[in-house]
């Protein structure tokens, strides 16, 4: 049987998915790992005590993110190759920035959590409550536009953390339609992931990385767009007005 015919062949659509799907899993368990969650796991039957237990996150989700995002980009623009060796490379190159915005990311989520914890105990004692539901939708909105494109922009472009996120701002702005069915898309990822204990299992395996290389593949789209505009990278490392 020749390379390049037969059902199992390296041409093969199953070949293709098989090998799609274990290039998912082996970033996934990466994605798990070096952004801390796996870490955070272990700390936690060694020790409650909180600061120490979330610690491995708030140092590694955001690097390993970017990381990710880094390899997930070269797989929309089928470049891949190996996994591990351009992981542990973007994760050193953008360990700086990619931890500041995964801070940064951690704490709104936060903030926002804290919001509607507000405007649920304000519910339950029969209170005003209407500013804290407001400004917990503006903030997440918000908090959306800007982060959304983020990590896939610090993986693919030399930038400052505050034009990363204007940029990140613009995308989603500009192409507006394109994000919010990106929104569609992946909160039917998250609810496919989450219908059953099977799926729940699956999710845990490659979930993560299909809503990163989901979310890959609308970022490229706008890349490639934008770049193609310009002649260039400029316009996106330097930040659109």
């Amino acid at each position: 049987m020749s390379k390049g015919s037969g059902f199992f062949s390296l041409e093969s659509p199953v070949y293709r998915f098989m090998s799609r799907l274990l290039d998912m899993l082996m970033l996934n368990i990466m994605w798990l790992f070096f952004g801390g969650v796996i870490p955070a796991i272990a700390v936690n039957y060694l020790t409650t005590f909180a600061p120490l237990v979330f610690l491995p996150i708030i140092l590694g989700l955001g690097a390993s993110t970017t990381a990710a995002f880094s390899v997930a980009l070269k797989m929309v623009d089928e470049q891949e190759g190996y996994i591990f060796s351009p992981f542990f490379k973007a994760y050193k190159e953008n360990y700086g920035k990619g931890t500041i915005l995964g801070i940064i990311l951690i704490a709104v989520v936060c903030a926002i959590r804290l919001d509607f914890s507000f405007y649920q105990a304000a519910e339950e004692l029969g209170r005003s409550s209407m500013g804290f539901l407001v400004v917990g939708i503006i903030a997440t909105v918000m908090a959306f536009l800007h982060l959304i494109y983020a990590f896939p922009l610090q993986a693919r472009y030399e930038n400052t953390i505050i034009n990363t996120m204007r940029n990140s701002f613009s995308i989603s702005v500009r192409y507006i339609l394109r994000t919010i069915f990106l929104v569609i898309v992946l909160a039917l990822l998250i609810m496919f992931f989450m219908w059953n204990s099977v799926l729940i299992l699956l999710g845990i395996l490659i979930g993560p990385g299909c809503l990163i290389l989901t979310i890959s593949s609308w970022a490229m789209q706008a890349f490639r767009t934008i770049e193609g505009q310009n002649g260039s990278q400029d316009e996106v490392q330097e930040g659109e007005e």
